[in-house]
Parts: structure tokens; C-alpha cells; sequence
């Protein structure tokens, strides 16, 4: 690779150095602060040599792999010399976000923790209805009855869930919090809402609490303030009880007077607006938002969306237009991942597509983005002609969700309607044109061209392959389940993954330390085969700058397996919000063939999770 190249391009391609505010790197990523994200073009970005591929979010995440530090050291002079901010650093300079960025960052961080509970209820609601019409459960029946009502609870009491998850953004006492919202639903307060109640003189509108989201939000974004302000001001001996006491006591009245009527009417008027533009042009909007979801997906733009579809379903009990347009992208991905699977005689890529085939089937397309669509157009091509198609067709029947949760083969139940009973069979048809068109679309533009064959011959392993034992002791997971697109979608190894019930990690196999990350949070081995693998314990640890990470090696130690690399606090990893698995990734896997052993379970020193055999020249 050439590094000053590479360097250059990227920086180029980022908007400049002028629209740098902040550049650092961990083991695999330059990661950059843009003052402008629209000025990066990350198209040319993913075709610079030596990016394995660009993540677009609160940072630019260039992905370089194994030689990142040597492109950081170029990308530093290109830079003038002087990083924005190196690693570690206590003295980073803050970030400069747009406005519009700040607010589509706090949306997005108090809407996307609701989904599990929103997707667990709703999920349950529609099995439940599923079994009412095949005539297996009676709906007058108390046991319906119950299930259904524990299906609704986390609709019922969304205001709650706001409350946690805005106090829990805003870093604030999530209880008090929690405490402020929950006047709002108070049987009594409810009672006296609706018989035209008084509070100061001052009457009090009829307004119903319960699944709203807006009001919840408003009164948590009051709360904060009042409480920092006390926090600030008061003596410490009282603290305890006078900061819950004065913000409980200013914040709820102002909610019940002011910012509950004033986001129920907020959150009434922006379903009404979207419901009004989706019966004028619903079937345009779904075709093209599934076609152009490979791109939002890939760039985490997506996210946007889920505050507008969870308010639209918490105000009407159904979404129309991003979970249907999901659908058609999610089995378009799927359908093509097949017929390129089909159609390469590329050993590697056939099993990567055949994998992220079958989990876009269910729902999840990143690893079938990252490993399969973005590094080939013909592919993307025909997962955007499938899924407009599938959209397009999904939009102009009218389909409708009424479960928020990722669109799959397994979730179809979401698209069940007592008052639509065609819903769940025109969602069907949706699903199969979608995957059907993508595939035969991708299956005649990935022909391979003549000649290949004799470039992609079965390699014969070369000896006998070594065995790996688990690093860490805890619980294996598949390594595409891992909460990290770049490491889930292989796009920098193949390998394992296990979250830790111990914060030690050993090395697997006899070999060399060749790196130990300047934050701690990762380092690489090479084995006596040549074999070279990057460990990474946790996802964004980098952030932690060091804390919690002790490492027993240093660069150049020969290790023998079973040997002490690294202690970390495992609890104290959790505490700070970040996820501890730990991942272990053979880098250089175009040289080995690999055998991933359990890949559910727990896992010790004892256990074998991996062979890596040598391949041939």
C-alpha cells in the first residue's frame, strides 16, 4: 500500500483539512470529526486502495485494517503536522455539530433503545391475533386478554420509556425522572384531567397521557435543566432529597400546564402531516425510500427514521411507509446475496453471500452491505431495482406495519390486521417480488466473465491446521451477531467472538505479540503459520481512552498459549455503557481457511473454538 497516497486521497475526500476538527485512530479506523459530514464523499472514500471500507455517523470511520497506523502517521502530515487530537489526549477539541446534527443525534439516541420493548409487545400482540383467526385461542378468553394487555404495556406506558431513555441522553437522575412523567399517567391525575381540573387557578386540558412520546420528551428536557440548576446551588448535606424535591415540584405543574398540551399537539399534528403527504404521493415515497436504503443503511442514516416511525405508530397503531420500505430492501438484499452465491465461483464470497443472504431473509442487511452489495455495483444495482419494484408495489397496495421491528421472513406476523385482513397476504406478495426481482436481476449482471475459472481454483490446505482455544471465558456468540458492522460483516477477518465473564484475555495458540494498542483495548498476535490476529475487547472502547485495560505483554514477547495478554474491569466496561464482547479476527484470512468450532455457548481456556489451516500458494 502506498500510505502517502492513501493519506492524501482520504483527506481530500473528507472535505480538506480545513473541515477536520477532530482526528484520531484505534486499531482498525481513522476515525475523524467532520465540521461538515455532507462534505465527505464516501463513494470515492471506499474506492481509495487501502480502505476496506467508510462508516458515516456521529464520526467518519475510515476503515484501513492492520497498516492503519502507518496511513494515520501520513494522515498527520498531511494535516500540517499536528493531529487535531491524538489518542488519549485530555485535550480534544470539542466537535462542531450543526444544530440539525445535535437534534438528529439526541432523537436518535432517545428513540432507537425503545425498539426491543416497542418490538417484544408488538410481536406478541399480532402472534396473538395470528392465533385468534386460525381459531387456536379464543379472544374472549382471559388468557387473551392478559397476553394482549402485556403486549400493549409498552405502548400504553411509552411516556415511561421516553422518560428513561431522554434522562439517560440528557445524563440526568433517570428515577426522578421517571418519577416527573409518571404524574402525568397517575389513575387520579387522569380522572381529574378529564373532569376539566384546576392547578393555580389555571385550567388543566383533557388530555389522555398514555402512549404519547412528545410530552414525555419536553417534560424530561425541563427536568434536566431545573435539575442541574439545583444540583449547582444547593448545599451538599441536602442534595439527596431538595434536588428530587424542587425539581419534582417546578417540573410537573409547568408539564401539566405547558409542555404536556403543548407536545400532544405537537405529536398530533406531525402524524396528520405525514398521513396527509403519504395519501398523495405513499406509493412514490415507499419505491424510493426502499431503493435508496443500502445507501442510508450503510451510512447509519436510517436511524433518522425511527423517530418519525415510532410517533406516527404510538399516535395511530400503524407505520406505511419506512417499515413497509424496509421490507422490500431487507429481502432485495437477500435476493441478491443468493444469486451472486450462485453465480461466483469464489469460494470466500460465495460463503459470506450465502450467510448474509440468509440474515437479510431475517431482517438484518448489514452484513449483507458490507460484505457483498457496496463492494460490487452490479450487486447494488439489483438490490435497488428490486427493492424500488418491491416498494413500489408494497406502496401502491397500501401495506401497513403494526409492529415496529426489522421486516423479515420471521417478524411477517408484524403486517397482520384484524380491520385488513389481505395486509399480511399483500406484505407476502411484497416479500417475494422484492426477492425475486433483485435475484434474477443480480443472477445475469454478476456473470462472471470467461476465463475466471482457472483464477478461482479450489486451494488445497497446505498442513495441518492449528488449533485455537477461546481467549476469553464467557458466553460464544456468532461473530456477523456483533453489534459492529465492520467486525460483523468480516470486512476485517474472520474469526470469533465470546462476551466475557472474566476481564482476562489469553493468548489462543502459541505466537508473538506484533501490537498492543496505545488505549489497551486491543492487540494482534502472529502465530507460528503466519497466521496474524487482531484481538478487540469491546465495541468503541477506544473511547474509554485506557481505562480499565491492563496489558501483561508489550510488543515483541513470544507468548505460549494460555499465557496472561490483558486484564480489563468487565463491570466497569458495562457501567460505562459500552459492550464488552471481545473479538478475535484473523486479519490476514485471504492465506487461511478457517474453522469456527461452537459458535453458541460457554466457552474457557479449554474449549477449541477455531482452526486455521495455511493454504497453499
Amino acid at each position: 500500500m502506498d500510505y502517502k497516497r492513501t493519506a492524501a486521497e482520504v483527506v481530500k475526500d473528507i472535505g480538506g483539512k480545513e473541515n477536520v476538527s477532530h482526528f484520531e485512530h484505534c486499531s482498525t479506523r481513522l476515525r475523524f470529526s467532520l465540521y461538515d459530514n455532507d462534505k465527505a464523499d464516501v463513494e470515492k472514500l471506499q474506492q481509495i486502495p487501502g480502505v476496506l471500507t467508510v462508516k458515516m455517523g456521529a464520526q467518519c470511520q475510515v476503515v484501513i485494517g492492520n497498516e492503519v497506523v502507518e496511513v494515520y502517521n501520513e494522515v498527520i502530515k498531511v494535516l500540517d503536522g499536528t493531529p487535531a487530537s491524538s489518542e488519549g489526549s485530555n485535550n480534544k477539541p470539542k466537535q462542531k455539530q450543526k444544530l440539525g446534527a445535535k437534534l438528529l443525534d439526541f432523537l436518535v439516541g432517545v428513540f432507537q433503545p425503545l425498539i426491543p420493548a416497542i418490538a417484544g409487545g408488538g410481536v406478541l400482540k399480532s402472534l396473538l391475533l395470528l392465533l385468534a383467526v386460525m381459531g387456536v385461542l379464543d379472544k374472549d378468553t382471559e388468557t387473551y386478554q392478559i397476553l394482549n394487555m402485556v403486549g400493549d404495556a409498552p405502548l400504553y406506558f411509552l411516556p415511561l420509556l421516553v422518560a428513561v431513555t431522554t434522562a439517560n441522553k440528557l445524563k440526568v437522575n433517570s428515577l426522578v425522572a421517571l418519577s416527573a412523567v409518571s404524574a402525568l399517567l397517575l389513575p387520579g391525575m387522569t380522572t381529574m384531567l378529564s373532569e376539566g381540573g384546576e392547578l393555580f387557578g389555571f385550567g388543566l386540558q383533557n388530555i389522555t397521557y398514555a402512549y404519547q412520546v412528545f410530552p414525555a420528551i419536553l417534560t424530561i428536557l425541563l427536568y434536566a435543566q431545573v435539575e442541574k440548576f439545583f444540583t449547582r446551588i444547593s448545599p451538599k448535606a441536602i442534595r439527596i432529597f431538595f434536588v428530587p424535591l424542587m425539581s419534582l415540584v417546578i417540573t410537573v405543574p409547568i408539564s401539566l400546564l405547558v409542555l404536556g398540551p403543548l407536545g400532544y399537539t405537537f405529536g398530533e399534528g406531525f402524524a396528520g402531516v405525514i398521513l396527509t403527504l403519504y395519501d398523495y404521493v405513499g406509493w412514490v415515497a415507499v419505491a424510493i425510500l426502499a431503493a435508496v436504503l443500502p445507501f442510508m443503511v450503510a451510512t447509519g442514516m436510517h436511524k433518522a427514521m425511527l423517530p418519525y416511525a415510532i410517533s406516527t405508530y404510538s399516535a395511530t397503531g400503524k407505520e406505511a411507509l419506512y417499515l413497509p420500505a424496509s421490507l422490500a430492501h431487507n429481502l432485495a438484499e437477500s435476493g441478491a446475496c443468493f444469486a451472486v452465491a450462485i453465480r461466483t465461483k469464489d469460494k470466500a464470497l460465495k460463503a459470506t453471500a450465502i450467510s448474509a443472504g440468509i440474515s437479510a431473509l431475517f431482517g438484518i442487511t448489514e452484513p449483507a452491505l458490507y460484505g457483498v452489495t457496496i463492494q460490487n455495483k452490479k450487486v447494488l444495482t439489483s438490490v435497488m431495482i428490486g427493492a424500488f419494484v418491491g416498494g413500489a408495489f408494497i406502496g401502491i397496495i397500501g401495506i401497513q406495519a403494526y409492529v415496529i421491528v426489522g421486516p423479515g421472513l420471521a417478524s411477517m406476523s408484524m403486517f397482520i390486521s384484524e380491520d385488513l385482513p389481505r395486509n399480511i397476504i399483500y406484505a407476502s406478495f411484497g416479500l417475494v417480488i422484492s426477492f425475486v426481482v433483485a435475484f434474477v436481476v443480480a443472477f445475469f449482471l454478476s456473470k462472471e466473465k470467461e476465463g475466471q475459472d482457472n483464477q478461482q481454483e479450489p486451494i488445497i490446505p497446505q498442513n495441518t491446521g492449528i488449533e485455537f482455544k477461546s481467549p476469553v471465558v464467557g458466553q460464544q456468540v456468532p461473530l456477523n451477531e456483533v453489534k459492529d458492522d465492520v467486525f460483523s460483516s468480516k470486512v476485517m477477518g474472520d474469526g470469533i467472538a465470546v462476551i466475557p465473564s472474566k476481564g482476562e484475555l489469553y493468548a489462543p495458540v502459541d505466537g508473538a505479540v506484533k501490537m498492543v494498542f496505545e488505549t489497551n483495548h486491543a492487540l494482534g498476535i502472529e502465530t507460528a503459520n503466519g497466521a496474524e490476529m487482531l484481538f478487540h475487547v469491546g465495541i468503541d472502547t477506544v473511547q474509554l481512552e485506557g481505562k480499565y485495560f491492563e496489558p501483561q505483554v508489550t510488543v515483541g514477547d513470544n507468548v505460549k498459549a494460555g499465557d496472561l495478554l490483558l486484564r480489563f474491569d468487565v463491570e466497569k466496561i458495562i457501567e460505562e455503557g459500552y459492550d464488552p464482547v471481545t473479538i478475535g479476527v484473523i486479519t490476514n484470512k485471504d492465506k487461511f481457511d478457517l474453522s469456527i468450532k461452537n459458535q453458541k455457548g460457554h466457552v474457557d481456556q479449554t474449549n477449541t473454538i477455531m482452526v486455521v489451516t495455511k493454504l497453499g500458494e
